[in-house]
């Protein structure tokens, strides 16, 4: 396997009333990290404990896992995603790019290419619930959010990857 350090993004989406977001930890991009065997991702992370792995596609509609953080990685093709909810940011990602998106991130596909394909990981494995940023959804996916345990590994890079040192930073 051939993993790249590529250019890492970091960004914080902020509550928008509707999507509560992870104002304490930041969205990581890791842009074309596995460009050379994009497969390779799902492996790496089983080998990272980010397990219950799924392969497929991205919901098109705005939601969010209060309950565990989530790692996304590109298998093939393109896709726009929408991060941080209705006022959040579009990112066009491609095949050997990861994204990780601490609890309560909102994310969207807005489109994708016709070969596209995803992959996403839990933390330990756990077990994700899916929420759409209801009003009956609050306050207590607040407090679910803020006791999501932190990652003992980086998805990615493991005991010494940047999300270590960042969320560990931001925390």
């Amino acid at each position: 396997m051939n993993v790249k350090k590529q250019k890492i993004t970091s960004m914080t989406f902020t509550d928008d009333g509707s999507i509560p977001n992870n104002e304490n930890l930041p969205v990581l991009l890791y842009s074309a990290v596995f460009a050379d065997e994009p497969e390779a991702c799902q492996d790496t992370f089983y080998h990272n404990n980010w397990k219950n792995s799924w392969r497929g596609d991205v919901l098109d509609y705005h939601h969010y896992h209060s309950n565990s953080h989530e790692v996304l990685g590109v298998l093939k093709g393109s896709v726009r995603i929408k991060l941080g909810g209705k006022k959040g940011t579009t990112f066009d990602l491609k095949a050997g790019d990861v994204i990780v998106l601490p609890a309560g991130t909102g994310h969207k596909k807005m489109s994708s290419s016709f070969d596209f394909r995803i992959t996403g990981a839990y933390p330990n494995g756990s077990n994700y619930n899916l929420k759409t940023g209801e009003r009956k959804e609050r306050p207590e996916v607040l407090e679910v959010i803020k006791n999501v345990p932190l990652p003992e590994l980086d998805p990615v890079f493991g005991k010494d990857g940047p999300l270590i040192k960042k969320w560990t930073e931001e925390k």
